[in-house]
């Protein structure tokens, strides 16, 4: 297969500016999403949209898995003045929801509380960089109308962007690239008007607790910007390093700036001016690094520790005899990305007539680059990825497997690695909710930062389909990689998630049941929580995790937990209702919105002694003949797509991959927009290449011809992929 040519052909391109549509470079533990300039010259051009009546942010991020910050809060909060009694069939269980009230126009103490826990700790916008131009000698930031002439290339194969336009006259080349190894730009700038005015300008915000921006500029009292005088670095004549370092409440880093014939300077509290006397190239690194205190994190796990080792090319910038600091991180980068293409699985489908496919085969690419960079890191990747805040950039736990799941049907299961190893740092917070509730082993949480405490929600702490996705993640890695020591790293988390899930079963005449309360993965029964029993998927998702778990048990020879099995065995089956399986064991059975949750019973997991796959044929039929595709979100259609080809229906599963949907949009640069306040959806990136391997692969006791999941008239090529559980 010529992989080069597969990728290069969806570089994405474009030459004029589209708000919704920036392009990133970035490693999985950075990344840095740039404009029409290959910077972040027009920040207001890209609008995040506003929520609770706050201004809107900007998609042009700075971010690491690392930066992280809190704002001091008034008093001591904790979670314990949001905890309420919900009735179960084990006896009154405290759960974590949102009880403050506004009482005659003012928040109550409670209220301040949960605001405050829910948006600490934020993910932090590590800082801004962008043209500004002092052609008069008054320095002003670049607007879209000083360019003209712009095109821009984000070259997939080198992980590098290449933007071109005019300005003031002068022709302007950037290159933009980020190193695979290290939080450090590579930023090359060849122009003329570099002598006429042409500079970079570095700003730096405070922390924001707003729920899409990672950026405050209103504060500027409230956190400390200093720089260093220049050091000359060694064996490098000409070439100086400026550190820059941040102070915000208790988190840390450093900015370090190093090129050649580079003035740095201060020119306001938290900005700095960059400019070259070189004529006609700025030549610069500039590298963002965590000073290790506070909130802000030092970085995890190397993120491509497992089978297949990270490649590393290139003189670090501003050591040593090598390349100039912006030539070394680009010689990384064009080493690794080139690598990364050429190994794992890959999927043709150009030679197919069926229109669509040239579109799906786009996407495919697209969503390989934008999870490597924003899903690999050492941390649960946020639902926007590196790129801007959603949900003040924690993480949600039940969106895992959408992330990263898929790393290891790839075959680049060291992309999966880091963050499935963060489930060990929280198991003694995730054991105290669980003995907190009465049950054995961890609960894990839902919407959360490094730290793992969970956030107050009427929502969030009911769910329970995050608790197998470890199970499922770890028996990903097992099957890449089927050796004792991945057996035992792993085990801890496999088997405390197992002992939750089994005590959270409860035994009735029946069967073993689940809840009530709780809420499924479709979320549309918020208001019945306490009375919500038995949905579905869950029940599958139970029985699959439990038994997966006793094999991990006899794998490592180890006796079976017998709980364990009888728990699995006795599940009660799903409702039928008219023929289809129900969301819920309770009326009113199904609602027609947001996921259709019940298809993942035979779709994201395999057959089990729990589903019948005629009446999830019936199920998955309803669901398409009539379904609000308005409130959907962009992991349905990869489950509906994974169900029909489950169920041998190739025809049905493209269909839903390609579905006509507002939340089923892929813009140019690849990403899955959903909303104006959710500009883009990482889990539907990461659903559609768990469903293109699953289609192209097959999965386990599948039809074992070739790609399965694709219509017969499709002529698809691939190579490298895993077959699915």
């Amino acid at each position: 297969m010529a992989r080069k040519a597969l990728v290069q052909r969806h570089n994405v391109r474009q030459q004029h500016l589209d708000p919704r549509s920036p392009v990133s470079v970035g490693n999985g533990e950075f990344a840095f999403t740039v404009d029409l300039t290959g910077l972040q010259s027009f920040p207001k051009d890209y609008p995040v949209g506003a929520r609770d009546d706050l201004p809107p942010g900007t998609l042009l991020g700075t971010q690491s898995q690392w930066g992280w910050h809190s704002v001091p809060p008034p008093q001591p909060y904790d979670l314990a003045g949001s905890t309420v009694l919900y009735d179960s069939p084990r006896g009154p269980v405290p759960y974590v929801d949102m009880v403050g009230d506004i009482v005659n126009d003012r928040e109550t103490d409670t209220s301040l509380a949960e605001t405050w826990l829910r948006a600490n700790v934020h993910r932090l916008d590590l800082g801004r960089i962008g043209f500004s131009w002092m052609g008069d000698g008054t320095e002003r930031p670049l607007t879209p109308a000083d360019v003209t002439d712009t095109n821009q290339t984000l070259d997939l194969w080198t992980g590098m962007v290449s933007s071109r336009f005019t300005l003031a006259g002068h022709p302007v080349t950037v290159t933009t690239s980020c190193h695979p190894d290290r939080d450090e730009l590579g930023i090359r700038v060849e122009s003329t008007a570099l002598a006429a005015g042409l500079v970079v300008a570095v700003a730096f915000p405070y922390g924001s607790e707003a729920w899409h921006d990672a950026a405050d500029w209103n504060r500027p009292g409230s956190h400390a910007t200093s720089l260093q005088d220049p050091e000359p670095v060694e064996e490098h004549s000409g070439t100086s390093a400026w550190t820059i370092n941040r102070e915000l409440d208790d988190s840390r880093y450093q900015v370090v700036i190093t090129g050649q014939e580079l003035t740095v300077e201060q020119t306001e509290e938290h900005r700095l001016r960059v400019s070259t006397a070189a004529a006609t190239t700025m030549d610069l690194s500039i590298a963002f690094v965590s000073a290790g205190d506070g909130d802000c994190i030092p970085r995890g796990n190397n993120r491509l520790s497992g089978p297949t080792p990270k490649v590393r090319s290139g003189t670090p910038a501003g050591t040593g005899v090598g390349p100039s600091p912006a030539r070394a991180v680009e010689n990384a980068t064009a080493a690794y990305w080139p690598a990364f293409w050429s190994s794992g699985g890959a999927i043709e489908l150009d030679a197919t007539d069926d229109p669509r496919a040239k579109e799906l085969e786009r996407r495919i690419v697209l969503s390989q680059y934008l999870t490597a960079i924003n899903c690999s890191g050492s941390l649960p990747p946020q639902e926007t990825g590196l790129v801007c805040n959603s949900w003040r950039g924690r993480f949600h736990l039940e969106m895992h497997w959408w992330h990263a799941a898929h790393f290891a049907q790839w075959n680049r299961v060291e992309l999966l690695l880091p963050s499935l190893r963060w489930y060990s740092t929280v198991l003694e917070t995730s054991r105290l909710t669980a003995k907190a509730q009465g049950f054995d082993g961890v609960r894990w949480p839902k919407q959360v930062g490094p730290d793992g405490r969970e956030s107050p929600s009427p929502i969030g702490t009911f769910l329970i389909w995050q608790q197998p996705h470890p199970i499922y993640l770890a028996e990903l890695v097992y099957r890449a990689d089927p050796r004792r020591e991945v057996l035992e790293e792993f085990a801890e988390v496999v088997f405390e998630s197992a002992a939750f899930m089994a005590s959270f079963a409860h035994p009735t005449s029946r069967g073993f049941e689940l809840g009530p309360p709780l809420i499924p993965a479709q979320e549309s029964y918020g208001s019945i929580r306490a009375r919500v029993t038995n949905p579905t998927f869950e029940l599958a998702y139970w029985q699959w995790g439990l038994r997966t778990a006793l094999a991990w048990r006899e794998r490592l020879g180890l006796d079976p937990v017998q709980e364990w099995s009888m728990v699995a065995d006795g599940m009660v089956a799903p409702r039928v209702v008219d023929g289809v399986y129900a969301a819920i064991d309770v009326e009113p059975f199904t609602t027609r919105t947001d996921h259709p949750s019940m298809l993942c019973a035979l779709g994201v997991l395999p057959q089990t002694d729990l589903i019948d796959p005629s009446i999830m044929r019936a199920t998955l039929s309803d669901v398409l003949a009539d379904w609000d595709w308005g409130s959907t979100w962009g992991w349905d259609y990869p489950v509906m797509a994974m169900t029909a080809a489950r169920l041998e229906d190739p025809e049905a599963a493209v269909d839903a991959l390609l579905l006509s949907a507002g939340k089923n949009t892929v813009l140019p640069n690849g990403h899955n927009r959903q909303t104006d306040s959710l500009p883009l959806y990482l889990p539907g990136n990461g659903g559609l290449l768990a469903a293109v391997a699953l289609m192209a692969a097959g999965w386990d006791n599948g039809p074992g011809s070739h790609a399965p999941g694709f219509p017969a008239d499709w002529t698809v090529a691939w190579e490298g992929l895993a077959q699915a559980p």
